[in-house]
């Protein structure tokens, strides 16, 4: 499925609509990226695809640090956001979470995958490559936006 969406939520809307059409259960799809307010939002809805369409991981970071470098470091923030859309017969809701940190400019760190080697947490001291995969599902976008739809899925779909 083509994610032309111009946000996460269109993109995580698409991909669980066309589940739940097709399917008929009870759907849900994420979209998620990261967002540098520095570089217009880049890379934003084209994280995965930030350096080309046929990029890795590693050739992603390579252009968000030729891109970040000649930014003044007090103002490299970044989020991760995660946005996820459940769909069912009786609801469409959207829900989303996300992780503040800072842009690096050279790799910390071996665990993880995509920019966690260039987004630091200055709480922890720690980019998300240097976290445990516990550590970073507490406060990673992902694990904040699921444990929104858990409750989501708790207080209106299960009861």
């Amino acid at each position: 499925m083509v994610e032309d969406g111009k946000t996460f939520e269109e993109n995580a809307r698409k991909k669980a609509l066309a589940y739940f059409k097709y399917s008929g259960v009870p759907t849900f799809a994420d979209d998620s990226g990261l967002v540098v307010p520095a570089l217009n939002g880049e890379p934003g809805v084209l994280s995965a695809r930030y350096a080309g369409e046929k990029a890795n991981y590693a050739d992603n970071n390579r252009l968000l640090i030729e891109r970040i470098r000649n930014i003044p470091k007090d103002k490299r923030a970044g989020k991760f956001v995660c946005t996820i859309c459940y769909v069912d017969e009786n609801y469409e809701e959207i829900i989303s979470g996300s992780s503040a940190g800072i842009i690096l400019d050279q790799l910390r760190g071996a665990e993880g995958f995509g920019y966690d080697p260039l987004f630091y947490v200055p709480e922890l001291g720690k980019t998300f490559a240097e976290l445990s995969m516990e550590e970073k599902n507490q406060i990673s976008h992902r694990g904040r936006a699921m444990a929104l739809f858990k409750e989501f899925l708790k207080n209106k779909i299960l009861d």
